[in-house]
This record gives structure tokens, C-alpha cells and sequence, in this order.
């Protein structure tokens, strides 16, 4: 993830170019991994630094802040967000690269939250404060060929039970920004100085225009990350025609292949929440529904991620 470079440059921007923000505070990194972002704080002029990970990272981060020269600024602690004892009452502000794959999918939020709620000084800051996802169609009939149609006709044998599963499992990946034919639908939104656990589980309406003439084999879904409170907002997207970011995309594919046309429009709605019995696991319904010359397209699929 270092190597992910609009990931790493906008944490740096966030908190480099903001010193006034940063300057004798008391900063909690959640998740700090090998305190990269431990050390952006301390730059910047925190007077403490606090980083807490689970992992054994925290043993190479204890090396890399001594050998960096911070190590009377940071403190690293070993152990979960949600156990640990911290060396303040509170912090005035907390940093996390906390997003996941569909953006909730494995991520961190929720540990977030609760040091949010247990350690943040009224009126303190979170970085990044907030985020958006979106949804849109895209053309993918070469990929959808070779990995999902695929399974019809295997050396003369119906293969198609796999297909029924390949098409339960959205698709992590990179989606070409000419793949998209349709505009982008914002359908889900995160403030994280407000946000409760309970609102992660959402269901929400998305409308999308059909740019040209073209298939629609699937949707992609990608978000949008925002640092407000900075005297300049840094932003960045991990949509098709961004920038490259590890997140890549999450992409539904379809079981049936939508003809569409300039201006067309499809609605629908997505469903999202962990999976009843292994929370681990996300669930996702997207239904969708269209109309043109060729007839009315309609569906709900059911996804898991895991």
C-alpha cells in the first residue's frame, strides 16, 4: 500500500500542508501499520503520537520511528482499537487509512468509530472525514466471456452450476475508464464525525444515463475520499478513470445483458450490510430496471463478498 501513491501523496497532503491543524496535538493513528502516517503527524508538529495496530507490523514500525528519529513523539501500542489502554484520556485528532474493497468491505471503520467515540475531544478531527460511493455501467463482454461464459460448454461439458457461483462473487479489479457508458450515480454517503455502526447497513436508490450506444454487462461501483477540514480539501477517487489505487473497483457482473442506447436511463437499488452469520463476509443486493425499444430489462441479484 506505501507503493500506492495517490493513497500515500494525499495522506501526506492532508497533514503536511496542514501544520496549524496539526501543531501541539495529541493525534491517534488506528491501524497504523508501519507508522508512516504516525510520522506525517509528527512532521507536521503533533507534540504526541499514538499508533495502535494489532499486527506484528508494529514491531518494524517500532524500528522505523527510532531509525527516523520520532521516537520521543511516537508511541506505539500493539493490540485492538477496541481493548487497549492509551497513554492520554483523549486525542484532538485520529487518522486511519481505514477503507476497504467496496469500501466497507474488511475495513476498518468500524474500529474507527469506536475511538472516535471513546477518545475524541469534542469538536476534534478525523482524517479523512468523509466519503461517497457510486455506481455505473460498463461494457465488459470480453472478460465476461472468458471467465463466466466460460463455464457454459467446457470441452463439450455443461459447467454451468460454477457460473451460477462465479456470478455470486463480485469482481475486484481494474475497469478501463472506456469500459464506462453511462454517467456515475452517487448513492451512499459517510460523514465520519457523525456516522453511526448501525447506518453501515444501508439501502439506497441509484439512477444512471447511458452515454452512447452499447451493452451493459455489469455494474462497477467505487468511491471518493475527502480530508475537509483542510485550509485546502484533498480528495481522491478510485473511480475507472482516476488514477491507479490498490482499492481497484467492484464490479457485478450480470446474468442477463442489457442492449441499451443513448439517454436511456436505468434505475435502481443497492441493499449492503454484513452477512448474518460470518460478519466477516459482505452482502449485496443491486436490483435494476430499464426500458427501450428492445423491452423492459428488470432483475435483483444477490453478491457476496469474501
Amino acid at each position: 500500500m506505501l507503493k500506492d501513491e495517490v493513497r500515500t501523496r494525499s495522506y501526506q497532503q492532508a497533514i503536511i500542508q496542514n501544520k496549524h491543524l496539526f501543531k501541539d496535538k495529541v493525534v491517534l493513528d488506528v491501524g497504523c501499520g508501519t507508522g508512516i502516517l504516525c510520522m506525517f503527524a509528527a512532521q507536521a508538529g503533533a507534540k504526541q503520537v499514538i499508533g495502535v495496530d494489532m499486527s506484528s507490523i508494529i514491531t518494524q514500525a517500532e524500528e522505523i520511528v527510532k531509525d527516523n528519529g520520532f521516537s520521543d513523539v511516537i508511541t506505539l501500542v500493539r493490540g485492538k482499537i477496541e481493548e487497549v489502554e492509551l497513554p492520554v484520556k483523549q486525542v484532538d485528532i485520529i487518522i486511519s487509512e481505514w477503507m476497504g474493497y467496496f469500501l466497507l468491505y474488511e475495513s476498518m471503520l468500524d474500529s474507527v468509530l469506536f475511538a472516535r467515540d471513546k477518545w475524541l475531544v469534542p469538536g476534534g478531527l478525523l482524517f479523512p472525514d468523509k466519503s461517497s460511493m457510486y455506481i455505473s455501467a460498463i461494457e465488459d463482454a470480453e472478460y465476461k466471456e472468458e471467465k463466466i461464459n466460460f463455464w457454459d460448454d467446457v470441452y463439450g461439458f455443461d459447467m454451468s452450476a460454477i457460473k451460477k457461483m462465479a456470478l455470486l462473487e463480485p469482481l475486484v479489479d481494474t475497469v478501463e475508464g472506456q469500459q464506462v457508458v453511462s454517467d456515475e450515480s452517487k448513492f451512499f454517503e459517510i460523514d465520519l464525525t457523525t456516522v453511526t455502526k448501525e447506518e453501515l447497513k444501508f439501502a439506497a436508490p441509484w439512477r444512471v444515463t447511458v452515454k452512447r450506444n452499447d451493452f451493459v454487462h455489469a455494474f462497477v461501483v467505487h468511491f471518493d475520499i475527502e480530508f475537509s477540514k483542510c485550509h485546502k480539501p484533498v480528495y481522491f477517487s478510485t473511480g475507472c478513470k482516476a488514477q491507479y489505487t490498490h482499492w481497484k473497483q467492484t464490479v457485478f457482473y450480470l446474468q442477463q445483458d442489457l442492449t441499451m442506447h443513448t439517454g436511456d436511463v436505468i434505475t435502481g437499488n443497492i441493499v449492503a450490510g454484513p452477512n448474518a452469520k460470518n460478519p466477516r463476509d459482505m452482502d449485496i443486493t443491486l436490483s435494476y430496471s430499464t426500458e427501450n425499444k428492445h423491452g423492459k430489462f428488470e432483475g435483483e441479484h444477490f453478491y457476496r463478498l469474501r
